[in-house]
């Protein structure tokens, strides 16, 4: 299972994600069907008990059929250094998700996909118990692969891992995850095994 800490790139995905303080990160509200339905101001959809808002989750495989996880770094105001997926967020209100999930792919990894595809969505309602805040999530599904080698930002992530099923097992045992990651993983795994194959265990 190796393991990469995040190295001092220069990049500009700390703006991107904090975004400047006179211009707040606004975040799509949508209902149950996932129809946008308004905006709010990303910390403000997030305080309990949620609003119910557009996400994405991104999960990129090696050619080994092994999972591209991250640790989120201990900077980020929610759900600071627990293990994920690959890279997950929100789309910028009338940003297409499948464009947001590549945007930000590059933006935290420093990497573009190989190959990905829509895996379809989920919606749920997570409380994180460390901060307090909520996840009330329309998450749109992505599933990947991706060869070349990540280059973490480190105001993003704090180390990757490439794991297989065991390894994820024996880490989910070991270290804390998003409140999230069963969720969106369990819903991504009938488009994983299309990606992987019956081979990696998925």
């Amino acid at each position: 299972m190796p393991m990469t800490s995040a190295k001092g790139r220069s990049a500009d995905s700390a703006a991107a994600d904090s975004g400047d303080a006179a211009e707040p990160i606004m975040l799509e509200l949508v209902d149950e069907n996932g129809r946008t339905i308004g905006t709010a101001e990303k910390l403000s959809a997030h305080i309990a008990p949620g609003q119910l808002h557009r996400a994405f989750s991104v999960f990129l495989f090696d050619d080994e059929g092994r999972l591209l996880l991250q640790r989120r770094a201990l900077g980020k105001y929610h759900s600071p250094g627990v293990w994920s997926n690959t890279c997950c967020g929100h789309p910028y209100p009338d940003e297409p998700p499948f464009v947001a999930a590549a945007r930000r792919t590059g933006e935290e990894l420093g990497v573009a996909p190989a190959l990905m595809r829509e895996a379809g969505t989920v919606r749920y309602n997570h409380p994180d118990p460390a901060s307090g805040l909520v996840e009330q999530e329309y998450n749109h599904l992505f599933v990947g692969t991706v060869r070349a080698t990540p280059e973490p930002d480190p105001e993003e992530i704090a180390e990757t891992a490439f794991v297989t099923p065991a390894e994820l097992d024996a880490l989910r045992g070991q270290g804390t995850f998003s409140a999230w990651f069963m969720t969106v993983l369990d819903a991504a795994r009938p488009a994983i095994r299309e990606v992987t194959g019956a081979g990696a265990g998925w």
